[in-house]
């Protein structure tokens, strides 16, 4: 399915160029459809979630504010990725820099990471709020829930610098080199490199185990005892409301968690590339688009809001 074109050596400075999907005319186009369709529909959930905290007084909760930036953080996440992969998907193959494929790395980390430490915020939040209702205002001041979501957004783009930083140090051999991906990501890259990247390797471990199982552990540990908490409810009512809002949750964090770990944490050796871009396929598109999906289809309050914004529009325009 997948095309492969030959790698050229000559002089100048270091490009890459993504391999293309797929050779068919016909496949290009129902792809580029299927990816622009999807990257909208990402585009326009996420952008409703922002406005309906931002406009609505109900919905200036901690819950929502984590919400809302989850959503900026989807948005910019999928800005990075999908414009550049969508240029690319008829098989122009249009060289990347060192320098544009070394930003885009950055900012695909940073991004990665601060969803995933936020993802373990909200996780704090539900249990901040289930296990412990009568003090929930006293710890999740609005003071803490900004310095919170600053501290994720610091800690990612450190990582991500140190990171993408020690990877551009590598010599690349040859002048254009193909990346067999549709995004500068850190494994298929570093496949490119013609020199030892064994101690590369360990620290891409190392940011993993940092970005992905310490969140995972700790949104776990939440959970543990969210659920015994929720299980203490008398009413039946009270326990399936709190247990449909952190379902919700989970179904994300599972997709997000799972999917990445597959890419990052499998020993070089037994990774799959093809696996790894259908992986990628899936934190790309599938997670930022059940954000929305999942928080306004599933969630009471939100569902509220954006009726209230579209009733208010649709008597605006009448008027």
């Amino acid at each position: 399915m997948f095309a492969r074109s030959p790698v050229l050596n000559q002089s100048g400075p270091t490009e890459f160029v993504f391999r293309v999907f797929t050779a068919v005319p016909e496949f290009q186009a129902l792809l580029f459809v299927l990816f622009l369709l999807l990257y909208l529909m990402i585009l326009c959930g996420n952008t409703a979630i922002i406005w309906a905290v931002c406009t609505h007084s109900s919905l200036r909760t901690p819950m929502y504010f984590f919400l809302s930036n989850l959503s900026f953080i989807e948005i910019s996440y999928t800005t990075v990725v999908v414009p550049l992969m969508l240029s690319n998907i008829f098989g122009a193959r249009k060289p990347i820099s060192l320098a544009g494929c070394g930003a885009q790395m950055f900012f695909f980390v940073t991004l990665g990471s601060a969803d995933c430490f936020l993802l373990a915020i909200m996780a704090y939040d539900r249990y901040v709020a289930i296990c412990h209702p009568l003090h929930y205002t006293l710890i999740m001041t609005q003071k803490l829930c900004i310095q919170m979501v600053g501290c994720a957004v610091g800690l990612a783009l450190y990582l991500s610098l140190q990171l993408t930083s020690l990877i551009f140090t590598l010599p690349f051999c040859g002048h254009l080199r193909e990346i067999n991906h549709f995004l500068c990501d850190v494994p298929p890259v570093l496949r490119l490199a013609c020199a030892d990247i064994h101690v590369h390797q360990a620290v891409l471990y190392v940011v993993s185990i940092l970005v992905l199982i310490v969140p995972f552990i700790l949104i776990s540990v939440s959970y543990v005892f969210i659920t015994m908490a929720i299980l203490r409810i008398r009413s039946a009512e009270g326990r399936h409301r709190a247990f449909s809002t952190c379902s919700s949750h989970l179904t994300v964090v599972l997709l997000q968690y799972g999917f990445c770990a597959l890419v990052y944490l499998r020993p070089q050796s037994s990774s799959s590339v093809e696996e790894d871009r259908q992986f990628a396929l899936i934190y790309t598109f599938v997670t930022p688009l059940l954000n929305p999906l999942i928080y306004t289809l599933r969630n009471k309050d939100v569902k509220v809001a954006l009726k209230k914004a579209i009733s208010s529009k649709g008597t605006a325009a009448a008027l």
